[in-house]
């Protein structure tokens, strides 16, 4: 057998052995998160300042990642968030992870995208309670911001749109890759225990997946919560209907991405369950009528832990310092 044939043997089972591995991932109802692809670097550099830039905020106190906190699973692990002085909000922080796969942005879909939903935080006076003129002013007196805006946007004036467009830049690339998961979906078959893989048995013929599918595992639909028994929900948020005005919307939700599930606790869009056991438990009898036994709820559980990828890993951002004539906050009373 000639050199040149064997080459030509093991090049073609290669071929073979990556084509199995992509029937048997687009068999499966999930697919692997990938990192973010042709992203503006200096965009997303200027778009992680904000980000973490209190100034943003009435009372200079409060940032994007007071809420969605990159340290804690891009959220902030509380029943509901609180904004300007201490005002508890109606709903819970959905995470900022890999929120740029999600079908639109807050659990009633308001926004149509991230850019769409930046802007929304800074001018809620239950949030960060200032408005886009004024944050606009704090930025324009901050010589090295200019500086950077112009570099980036080639524009003498800053707006609103460049503030959001350069939020949702640096949002794009929070993505969480290499999972467990998703390295068994690639091919790595040791990377899954055994109760591991009999919980996400579990999640399919259960008919978990119906909502809970593509990349992000959610994000992907608007769902009624309390399909087989109606939802107790301790917030006053009613859903899609917000938005639609349509009856037929009401209490349909963003299905949340179950994307590193076990950081971003307490869950729901009311913060209502705890626990990953409790929240399976309940989404169990409400949407599929019926009740996992406590081992079964063991290795569906055991199974979304399997989802926690790699954490976005930065640089913090050094801010610019404000100036003279920088605007100073307004402190709570």
């Amino acid at each position: 057998m000639s050199p040149r044939f064997v080459l030509l043997a093991v090049a073609a089972a290669a071929s073979l052995a990556t084509m199995g591995t992509l029937r048997a991932q687009a068999a499966e109802p999930i697919q692997p998160i990938v990192p973010a692809q042709q992203v503006n670097l200096g965009m997303v550099e200027l778009g992680k300042k904000l980000y973490f830039d209190p100034r943003l905020s009435k009372s200079g106190f409060i940032s994007c990642n007071s809420c969605h906190n990159l340290s804690m699973g891009g959220t902030d692990n509380i029943k509901t968030s609180i904004g300007d002085k201490w005002q508890q909000g109606p709903i819970n922080a959905p995470t900022v992870l890999n929120s740029s796969l999600n079908l639109a942005q807050f659990w009633d879909g308001r926004a149509a995208d991230l850019k769409a939903q930046a802007g929304g935080p800074i001018a809620n006076p239950g949030e960060m309670a200032f408005t886009h003129t004024l944050a606009i002013g704090v930025l324009e007196s901050i010589p090295a911001y200019k500086r950077e805006f112009k570099q980036v946007f080639a524009k003498d004036k800053i707006d609103i749109d460049q503030v959001t467009l350069a939020i949702a830049e640096f949002e794009k690339t929070l993505v969480t890759p290499n999972a467990r998961f998703d390295q068994w979906l690639l091919g790595r078959k040791d990377a899954l225990t055994a109760d591991e893989l009999a919980g996400y048995n579990l999640f399919k013929t259960s008919g978990c997946v119906a909502c809970h599918n593509g990349p992000a595992v959610g994000g992907n639909s608007f769902q009624k919560m309390g399909v087989v028994a109606p939802y107790k929900a301790s917030s006053p948020a009613e859903g899609r209907i917000a938005v639609t005005g349509k009856d037929a919307d009401r209490f349909n939700f963003k299905v949340p991405t179950l994307r590193n599930v076990e950081l971003t606790y307490p869950y729901f869009h009311d913060g209502a369950a705890n626990t990953l056991p409790e929240a399976v438990d309940v989404m169990g009898k409400l949407q599929l009528g019926k009740t996992f036994t406590k081992d079964e709820n063991g290795k569906i559980v055991a199974f979304l832990k399997t989802l926690t990828g790699d954490q976005p890993s930065f640089t913090l951002p050094v801010l610019p310092p404000s100036s003279d004539a920088t605007p100073r906050p307004t402190p709570f009373k």
